[in-house]
């Protein structure tokens, strides 16, 4: 894949991506209906249940549903599913949605039980566009950019506040309230992206002070008065003890946030710690509502498996920025975390680097090539990570919009199988990830991180299989033969393959 378009600023080459839409692999969809995103979603019993069915196809649909349990309802205009369901278990749903050119149907598993998140996290977060210089009107606008763009047409589904949102403590629940310059009006955000069929985040940290230099769920003084304290230091300085206050307010922010309707929650400290994560799962818990809670920065590998078992994701590593060396410093790197992979609970190594980024400076399209770029969002869906876009939503151009709707490479991220693909062969530069899918077929991504195009194969003993297996291209949704023992295929610097097995007749 030859890259056009392209300017040399500095040392490094900054990729226009308005000018990339040659490299688009991702077929359009067509005008026949199809259901997309995720075939199971978790809910606690008697909670609200949060979820749009992603639709693909000519508009308007109408949507419908067999075997709704008591107490759920499915908009037909919409396709929002709303109400709740008291009695834990597996309600299969027949999901169909008619248009005039046909009608898909598909099978949808409702899980009522302690388990949410079944599936990981699609979204986007405010942190990699807009750094601390976040507001209410720009959630919005990305908000309406990820309905009008489509993308909430294949499963992306949250909208995420991260840091500087936050002003004093006060309220009903002397909880942190907005800061009325840039969030004049959190009840109405939360009311309008729920009103649009999404989802909402929200940020906070155990800390007395937040990396944006925020207040925190912790305070010096019982009265919870933000006294600044510097906590975003190395670790080695080992300032953790003095940056969680003596008085804390975990409790007053989540019936703070529940209240208003948030449905997922970024706790960012460094190291995190299990007495302050299980405290924040707890109150969560009794919130009332499914709030999603993802541990942010850098969680300790020795306190994976507690951690785990109190939160829905965690970080396993800083902060990624828009480079190749970055980028690739999260592949191959992540089998040891694998394990602890499972339905509710996911590694995250970080959001999503493609589109329009700034990091609260003037936005720029990102610094990855177009071969980085597939192979950035091939490793996310293989690994079955959380995948939030760090991008300008409203900058969205066509070749971007091709990364993220290509429904067979997301369907890979969200199989309800979840497993967390794995390194199974490496040579020199390259090297070949796999996992097994719900349905019995096998997905795999051939990986060159080197500087020219390389060989890569792909053999059978590796995949511990045997026999003739047709080769499917998911980028290009097409199948490329039947093969035995092997798959061949040269691969691009930087660049990706990325393919499913499944077992010929």
């Amino acid at each position: 894949m030859m890259i056009a378009g392209s300017v040399v600023a500095g040392n490094s080459t900054v990729y226009a991506q308005d000018s990339l839409a040659k490299y688009i692999l991702t077929p359009k969809p067509g005008p026949e209906p199809r259901i997309n995103g995720a075939k199971v979603f978790g809910v606690r019993p008697g909670h609200p249940i949060v979820f749009t069915v992603p639709a693909t196809g000519n508009r308007p649909i109408t949507f419908s549903a067999t075997n709704l349990p008591a107490g759920v309802k499915l908009d037909a205009k919409t396709g929002k599913l709303s109400g709740s369901v008291a009695k834990p278990g597996t309600y299969v749903i027949n999901l169909q949605a008619k248009n005039n050119t046909g009608t898909a149907t598909r099978p949808f598993k409702l899980v009522v039980g302690e388990e949410i998140a079944l599936t990981p996290p699609m979204g986007w977060n405010s942190w990699n566009i807009y750094g601390d210089k976040i507001s209410q009107e720009a959630v919005l606008a990305n908000a309406k950019a990820m309905v009008s763009s489509g993308l909430i047409n294949h499963g992306w589904s949250y909208i995420n506040i991260d840091d500087a949102w936050q002003g004093k403590r006060g309220g009903e629940f002397k909880a942190i309230q907005p800061d009325p310059a840039t969030f004049p009006d959190m009840q109405g955000l939360v009311n309008e992206v729920h009103d649009m069929g999404l989802k909402i985040g929200i940020y906070s940290s155990p800390w007395i002070e937040t990396y944006a230099h925020r207040v925190g769920s912790s305070a010096m003084n019982p009265e919870g008065t933000f006294e600044p304290v510097k906590v975003n230091v190395p670790r080695r300085e080992k300032k953790m003890p003095y940056a969680i206050g003596k008085y804390v307010f975990v409790e007053n922010d989540v019936k703070q946030w529940a209240k208003w309707g948030f449905d997922y929650l970024k706790y960012d400290w460094n190291p995190n710690e299990y007495p302050e994560t299980k405290r924040m799962h707890d109150a969560l818990r009794k919130s009332g509502r499914d709030i999603v809670f993802s541990l942010s920065n850098s969680t300790p590998y020795r306190s994976v498996k507690e951690l785990s078992s109190v939160s829905n994701a965690w970080r396993t590593g800083g902060d990624i920025r828009d480079t190749w060396e970055s980028l690739r410093a999260r592949l191959f790197t992540q089998d040891r975390w694998a394990p602890y992979a499972r339905p509710g609970h996911w590694n995250d190594p970080d959001m999503m680097i493609v589109g329009y980024v700034g990091w609260g400076k003037t936005p720029k399209p990102t610094r990855l090539t177009p071969d980085e770029q597939y192979t950035h969002v091939t490793a996310w869906a293989l690994m079955s990570v959380p995948l939030l876009l760090g991008n300008d939503l409203t900058k969205l151009d066509e070749f971007t919009i091709s990364l993220l709707t290509n429904d067979e490479v997301l369907a890979v991220n969200q199989d309800p199988l979840g497993l967390q693909a794995t390194t199974i062969s490496t040579k020199g530069e390259t090297g070949i990830m796999a996992k097994e899918l719900e349905d019995g077929t096998i997905a795999a991504g051939l990986f060159n991180t080197g500087d020219s195009t390389a060989p890569v194969t792909l053999r059978w003993p590796d995949l511990n299989i045997v026999g003739k297996y047709i080769v499917r291209d998911l980028w290009r949704q097409k199948d490329l033969g039947t093969f035995e023992n092997s798959f061949p295929m040269d691969v691009n610097s930087h660049g990706v393959v990325m393919i499913s097995l499944r077992k010929a007749e």
